[in-house]
């Protein structure tokens, strides 16, 4: 009676192993036997690999008269998992990891799915379907736990559950499903892109569930972004010695002391007095900690800071898998009692790795916001191994720090006392109609520790804190604009997404990963503020009126998708709906087709189908064979005595202008063999590095905005360093380096070039606040002299800057050793307290 334990991925399994004893053995008089997965396993074949002889040319074709497709036509057929290597052309395969699995299910009574546990039946699906390709007929078992601690994967050995049938179990069948869904909507991208080809933007417009309404939301936002004019209006308002403004509730269908110009205000205000302020009420109130973060949550803060939703993922993984944090793709936002309990005894040693103030943390009973019944592996939070130091951290990604910080701080929030606030409010007396409300601090209570309201707002929003009412006001007139819409964000994103409740967080972040990276971006991601690609302005084009970019209709496909897991609704029914949305939208991308143009401009020369470049033949004397090759390279044709010079074997100095740099230079080469995607082919290869030395190899007329000498070449050809002064390319200003012409390597390509030697960046630890370098400079404005001096004493100074609003605002500022995207850094911290 052995168990066969499908762990899914080479970490887990080494984590089972720990926790049970080895790869194999006995545990609570259980025998086992752990089994290594590599996540999925399996992969559908092509559609027309999926039907008859008859079927396979519509099947094949992005023509749409062959859309949409008879799904019940499919098989569903699925092949081991195949890999490409887009530069040797290498393909692998999972079929010998499958077969591994095969050979350990002899003899054994059982096979148990021990695989991550997703909101989407994910883990569910892995085994079940590695289970199906091996011919497995016997009972098959599921093993849960909440991270892959010793403690939670023993627990969950000595729970382990029988299964039913695949096609009873609602976890396998609602993955499935999503999977199947995901498959046939394939055919919107290829209606998409061939609308878009038709109309002679050459792109690859992709679509799909998440990646559609996340394009068109991002578009519709941008769009509101563009239309607006500003609208500036002045009026008069009340102001206290304390700062605090008066305004009155205006309403424009009956009001009319807003005015288009200052001097019609100014005169306005000459009916209005200097006049006491009257207090109306005064109320004490309390505001708890806010939910705590999921991974979309977290991502759409480090995404203002710089971090890429891609690095966020893989560097959070790794993460987890040494217990630092807990599960990634959860979609709770509270943990349970037992997980409390559980991390009570590690909440001081969390707070001094992140610094945090361990006075501030004296609520550690369970709140009944963040701590309930229910749920599978709990909130985002810190792991039970707590690192010793954030630096420790570094080796596992570039956002690591910034992660296991911001994670610890929001799970640290929920042990702060609440904040509290006298919320006051006021009016003029000779003008009752101008009020206020105010909220006066009195305990800043966890928002001393992390806010993530205001963290993960994705607005900045008005500081409507006071020092309490002061006792008379005075009229001024104040200058307003219409509201502005935010330009979208991965914050901004992330609301209206959980808004639509579209996705766990983790999903989420992966397809805002996908759809930001690689040759078909639709969108682009520079700290977290969004944009569209030239193909995401295609996409979204076409997307006007569809149903695949409707969040409302995701929503309700999301709903259905988890109804199918409760057995509520059948599995085809769903499917169905697929083939509803692709023949509505088919209809709406070739409509929108028609108006590309003028949503989007003409297509350039990046979407232009790229023509095939011309070829030549002959025989290559070396080895008497007969050749084919390009005529072209790069923007070089060759001659008819380059030809026949490269077809004797001998080696060529062309002339050729660099697509980035739009610079010529020369390239030695002559006829060899190479391969591109797997396949051989004749043509002019490049002389390669390790065939010249440093005196004979092709040398750069300049470097950097510098250009070489003869004598500095001579040096520089002899081995020697020297120093020049070049320019930086980011911020144009000069500076002295010293360089040598060096061999190196760059994802695997040599060649010869100039290389800087850099002094080496002082360690900002080394410095003191009295001599560490810094930019003298807060959100627009600019230290005095003698503000530095009062930062470098160690003191603070008030200043006033400038919002990317434009609005004004005060805070204290002082000099401090800070951390960004793991690098450490002098500059200014604001305080706003």
């Amino acid at each position: 009676m052995t168990y066969l334990l499908l762990a899914e991925k080479p970490s887990a399994a080494k984590n089972f192993a720990k926790a049970l004893g080895g790869m194999t053995g006995m545990y609570n008089g259980q025998a086992y036997k752990v089994q290594t997965l590599f996540g999925h396993m399996l992969e559908f074949v092509e559609p027309h690999e999926m039907v008859g002889e008859s079927e396979k040319k519509d099947f094949q074709s992005w023509e749409p008269g062959t859309m949409p497709w008879d799904v019940s036509q499919l098989n569903w057929k699925k092949q081991a998992q195949k890999s490409k290597n887009m530069k040797t052309g290498k393909v692998t395969s999972k079929a010998g990891a499958i077969q591994d699995v095969k050979k350990a299910a002899k003899n054994v009574s059982a096979i148990v799915i021990a695989t991550d546990k997703d909101p989407s039946g994910e883990g569910q699906l892995i085994g079940w379907e590695v289970i199906q390709a091996i011919g497995w007929s016997g009972p098959v078992k599921r093993m849960y736990f909440i991270d892959e601690s010793e403690k939670e994967l023993q627990k969950g050995f000595k729970n382990i559950q029988d299964l039913p049938a695949y096609d009873k179990d609602g976890e396998y069948v609602k993955a499935d499903v999503r999977s199947r869904w995901d498959f046939v909507s394939m055919q919107l991208t290829r209606l998409a892109t061939h609308a878009a080809r038709s109309k002679g933007y050459n792109a690859v417009v992709r679509q799909g569930r998440l990646k559609s309404v996340m394009t068109k939301l991002v578009a519709d936002q941008l769009a509101l972004v563009k239309a607006y004019k500003k609208k500036p209006y002045f009026e008069v308002k009340y102001k206290d010695e304390n700062g605090n403004v008066f305004a009155r509730k205006f309403d424009e269908d009956k009001d009319s002391w807003r005015f288009e110009t200052k001097a019609d205000a100014e005169k306005d205000k000459m009916n209005y007095g200097p006049s006491v302020v009257v207090q109306d009420s005064k109320t004490k109130k309390e505001t708890a900690p806010g939910k705590l973060l999921d991974l979309g949550g977290l991502a759409s803060i480090l995404g203002a800071k710089g971090y890429k939703s891609k690095e966020v993922l893989a560097t959070y993984q790794k993460l987890y898998e040494a217990k630092i944090v807990s599960y990634p793709r959860t979609e709770d936002k509270f943990i349970s009692t037992e997980q409390f309990n559980e991390m009570l005894p590690l909440v001081d040693k969390i707070a001094s790795v992140v610094g945090a103030d361990t006075s501030l943390l004296t609520h550690r009973k369970p709140r009944k916001t963040h701590v309930k019944e229910g749920g599978a592996h709990g909130a985002n939070r810190p792991g039970t191994v707590i690192p010793k130091s954030l630096d420790d951290l570094s080796k596992y990604g570039t956002s690591a720090k910034a992660i296991y910080e911001t994670l610890a701080k929001n799970f640290l929030a929920m042990f702060g006392e609440n904040y509290v606030y006298d919320s006051i409010k006021g009016h003029i007396a000779k003008h009752p109609a101008f009020t206020t409300t105010v909220s006066v601090p009195i305990d800043q209570g966890f928002k001393a520790i992390f806010d993530a309201d205001k963290e993960t707002a994705d607005e900045d929003k008005d500081d409507d804190t006071s020092s309490g009412l002061g006792q008379n006001g005075s009229p001024i007139v104040a200058e307003g604009v219409n509201k502005k819409p935010p330009h979208p964000s991965h914050k901004w994103l992330e609301k209206q997404l959980s808004k639509y409740e579209v996705g766990t967080g983790a999903t989420r972040v992966s397809t805002l990963s996908e759809v930001t990276n690689g040759k078909t971006a639709l969108l682009t991601d520079k700290k977290g503020k969004l944009d569209l690609t030239k193909t995401g302005e295609i996409a979204a084009a076409l997307l006007e009126g569809s149903h695949i970019g409707d969040p409302g209709v995701t929503e309700k496909l999301f709903k259905a998708m988890k109804d199918v897991g409760d057995f509520k609704v059948k599995p085809h029914a769903v499917l169905d709906t697929a083939t509803k949305v692709i023949k509505h939208d088919k209809e709406v991308f070739y409509r929108n087709a028609e108006r590309l143009k003028q949503k989007v401009g003409a297509p350039d020369a990046s979407m232009q189908k790229a023509q095939p470049k011309p070829k030549t033949e002959g025989v290559y004397k070396p080895t008497g064979e007969k050749i084919r090759f390009n005529k072209v390279w790069g923007d070089h044709a060759f001659t008819s005595e380059e030809i026949e010079k490269l077809l004797n074997g001998e080696t060529i100095m062309i002339q050729v202008k660099s697509q980035k740099t739009g610079k010529t230079h020369h390239v030695e080469g002559s006829l060899g063999q190479g391969v591109y995607n797997g396949k051989p082919f004749w043509g002019f290869q490049r002389k390669k590095a390790e065939s010249y030395t440093r005196e004979n190899a092709p040398f750069p007329k300049m470097w950097s905005g510098y250009t070489f000498t003869k004598e500095d070449e001579k040096k520089l050809r002899a081995g020697e360093k020297i120093k020049i002064k070049a320019t930086s390319k980011k911020t144009k200003k000069p500076f002295e380096v010293g360089v040598t012409f060096e061999m190196r390597e760059y994802k695997g390509n040599k060649s010869w070039g100039i290389e800087p030697h850099f002094e080496p960046r002082k360690d900002p630890n080394e410095y003191t606040r009295e001599n560490a370098p810094f930019k003298p400079e807060f959100s627009g404005y600019k230290l005095t002299k003698q503000e530095i001096q009062d930062l470098r004493a160690g003191g603070k100074v008030m200043i006033t800057a400038k919002s990317k609003k434009g609005k004004n605002f005060t805070c204290n500022v002082s000099l401090e050793l800070k951390e960004f995207k793991g690098k450490k850094f002098w500059g200014l911290e604001a305080d706003f307290g």
